[in-house]
């Protein structure tokens, strides 16, 4: 819960003004009550009507003002628990924007969103409350109870005899509410994430005629949520009637007392009244002071999960003070690099480490190309997350323009590449900003990248041009068109190193040939690296790295591995049928 505090922190003049208009409220209505005891013993029986109406007018008018500070009150405490729970989602975005790519896998995508919005929205009623129900309920029980003993001590003492065993109950309750209602937000990550699968694989589902059995996998998910909130629920459900029946035995324990004091002369008939009007507002005060622990008990729970992601802030990658750069090296270099993630293997001991690439080691000079070309899950991409660091380099380093990429901060290193990855994003917005995305980047420049990504005619033929808007995720484009404009965006920057991630696999083969002769042509300086499947894509770069099961198993222009790697020689003949052509 500390972090609700930090968050609260910011706004505790707001908070002690609108506590201090609370407490003179809850004040107010532990004043009526009194009122209503003088007039009944004191004013009613000797028939005073002028008196009976100047008190009853009184305690209308204290009804009316501590309804009306209480709403204001009310008010404070939901625009502090507003700007709180604001606040807070902007930092927990912030950090999930800058997890590295070992923290995102640990966190999961379908827990960051619901850490951002079921448990910030649990975090926020807790606030809110807090600050209204935390500080009337204390008021009223602790305010009623000294009046009630100001009444008649005897009766209170009556009353007391029941509060140790609801304190008991409280303390039991949530003590073992919070790990219930952890479990209940670990269930809904799990049914976040199911659900999300579905949505973003809907065509999937249907296509492969699967709907039954995602449901089926649904309904399995939602029924262990429903198992878990319910245990949570019943568990949090007890303290309410197991109260109610203790408050209601003492309530019948001070009838049948008063009733015998009224009866003996040792105490009037309107302390016994008002004694349980009060008596009223003590059982308000307990039922508040169960919901509030009933709260704190989920927002504990929501608190811990969210304050797991904002503890990240400050475990970025660690930034190397004193690398020197080398400035006798190619621009690109990969030195004897091997690389585990942290999901793959446990052991603390390299030997045993499962890699994804081991070994790995080649270097690109300024404005030459790479291609990059293996099997499914050779590490072709790893070796692209390792440049950009996304994640650090097990073994090995690599060193971008003489210096490690450890070195740089990671907006300046990635500032110098322009990226297309496998699964990228269209975002639904207009064209111009999915190609600038928030660059300081002209029309005219716009207009050129995407004529050098061949989408330019495409954008041309509507209306609106580079305000044609993006549905979700480019539902309104083909998935040709969403590769181009994706490229577009990589080649508007100018940057100095060009990725393309397996990023033609929708574009046709004379596609493909216009954009690496428009890259070659209007992009000479850029450093190029390309992932591909198909040999056409990567046969004209300067040099072409062969991966196989993680090892670089060929490294050298396309005449070369042609006469020295067996393995891109069977990939070319499978897929160009032997005849040497030349490229598309």
């Amino acid at each position: 819960m500390k972090c609700i505090l930090r968050y609260m922190g910011a706004y505790r003049w707001r908070i002690a003004w609108g506590v201090t208009v609370k407490f003179f409220a809850s004040m107010g209505e532990l004043f009526i009550p009194f009122l209503l005891e003088y007039m009944l013993d004191y004013i009613v029986p000797h028939k005073d009507m002028k008196r009976v109406l100047l008190f009853g007018g009184i305690m209308v008018i204290s009804a009316i003002l501590v309804r009306i500070t209480n709403i204001y009150a009310n008010q404070c405490a939901s625009s502090v628990a507003r700007d709180c729970t604001r606040n807070l989602r902007h930092d927990l975005f912030s950090v999930t924007m800058n997890l590295t790519g070992s923290q995102f896998d640990n966190t999961t995508l379908p827990s960051l969103i619901s850490r951002m919005t079921a448990d910030s929205y649990n975090v926020q009623n807790f606030i809110g409350m807090i600050q209204r129900m935390g500080i009337r309920a204390p008021i009223l029980l602790v305010g009623g109870v000294f009046m009630a003993m100001l009444l008649d001590w005897h009766l209170a003492v009556v009353l007391l005899c029941m509060v140790p065993l609801m304190a008991c109950i409280v303390i039991f309750v949530s003590k073992h509410g919070i790990p219930l209602y952890y479990t209940v937000q670990e269930n809904v990550d799990n049914l976040t994430r199911i659900l999300r699968e579905n949505i973003t694989g809907i065509r999937v589902v249907k296509a492969l005629s699967r709907e039954d059995y995602e449901s089926a996998r649904y309904d399995k998910a939602n029924e262990k949520l429903t198992r878990s909130d319910l245990r949570a629920g019943a568990a949090m459900a007890l303290p309410n009637p197991l109260m109610n029946l203790f408050l209601n035995i003492g309530l019948v324990l001070v009838i049948v007392y008063g009733a015998s004091r009224v009866d003996s002369g040792a105490m009037k008939p309107g302390v016994i009244i008002t004694f349980l009007v009060y008596f009223n507002i003590i059982l308000g005060a307990v039922l508040g002071i169960n919901r509030i622990f009933i709260m704190y008990t989920k927002a504990g729970a929501s608190a811990n999960r969210i304050d797991q992601v904002l503890m990240l802030r400050d475990s970025r990658p660690e930034i190397l003070t004193d690398a020197k750069k080398d400035t006798k090296v190619p621009f690109i270099r990969f030195e004897n690099v091997s690389f585990s993630y942290p999901y793959l293997q446990d052991s603390a001991e390299s030997n045993d480490r499962e890699y994804a690439i081991s070994h790995i080691s080649f270097d690109i000079e300024r404005g030459e190309s790479l291609g990059i070309i293996g099997s499914t899950g050779c590490g072709k991409t790893t070796l692209i997350n390792l440049l950009m660091r996304f994640y650090d380099a097990t073994e090995g380093r690599i060193l971008v323009d003489g210096i490690d990429v450890r070195a740089y901060e990671l907006s300046e290193l990635r500032k110098k590449v322009g990226v297309v990855f496998q699964n990228d994003t269209i975002f639904a917005d207009s064209l111009r900003e999915n190609v600038a995305f928030g660059r300081d980047i002209s029309d005219e420049e716009l207009r050129a990248a995407l004529a050098d990504a061949n989408i330019l005619s495409f954008v041309d033929s509507h209306e609106e041009g580079l305000s044609y808007m993006a549905t979700k995720a480019g539902a309104n484009l083909s998935g040709g068109e969403k590769q181009r404009v994706m490229i577009a965006r990589a080649l508007a920057g100018n940057s100095e190193i060009l990725i393309l991630d397996d990023s033609s696999s929708a574009l046709d083969y004379k596609t493909d040939a216009s954009l690496r002769k428009a890259i070659r042509e209007h992009h000479p300086d850029a450093t190029s690296i390309t992932i591909a499947q198909r040999i056409s894509s990567v046969r004209t770069m300067t040099k072409i790295l062969v991966m196989e099961a993680g090892e670089a198993v060929g490294y050298g222009s396309h005449e070369e591995l042609m006469q020295s790697c067996d393995i891109y020689k069977d990939i070319y003949q499978s897929q160009m049928g032997g005849a040497d052509n030349a490229s598309a």
